[in-house]
């Protein structure tokens, strides 16, 4: 019948972990939409003490990368599906370091995600590096 047509809406749904900082602002951790799963950004922050975790770019990217593995984790994936990672550096000059410590977990024979690395002018908390992720969940 003509008017009568059925749309199924796709699925939403918040991902959340004690294991991932808090958010700091009106946002998830983690949002599944369909077959993805898309991140926020994740600094170098500790998630118990709720602080940059010190060590400089390798430490944070190191702890940003972790908090987003939580987040996959606490959604029944993993770092092998992430298909795209954003990567915000307060000074490019540390993109060496950061590429370094992406690599440990991202490696090259696995077929690493696509990536786009950009400096930005200035990041929450005074962060070296935020990166953020999306993640193909089928």
């Amino acid at each position: 019948m003509p008017g009568t047509e059925s749309h199924s809406s796709p699925s939403r749904g918040v991902v959340s972990t004690p294991r991932a900082p808090k958010a700091i602002g009106p946002y998830s951790q983690g949002i599944k939409a369909g077959d993805f799963l898309f991140t926020a950004g994740e600094a170098g922050v500790d998630p118990a003490s709720g602080k940059l975790v010190e060590g400089g770019i390798t430490a944070q990217t190191r702890q940003a990368l972790e908090n987003i593995r939580a987040i996959l984790e606490a959604a029944g994936s993993s770092l092998r599906s992430v298909v795209k990672c954003g990567v915000f550096l307060a000074d490019l000059a540390d993109f060496q370091a950061m590429n370094a410590v992406y690599a440990e977990f991202f490696p090259a024979d696995k077929g690493p995600p696509a990536r786009t690395t950009v400096q930005a002018a200035k990041l929450p908390m005074s962060a070296l590096v935020e990166i953020d992720a999306v993640v193909l969940l089928a």
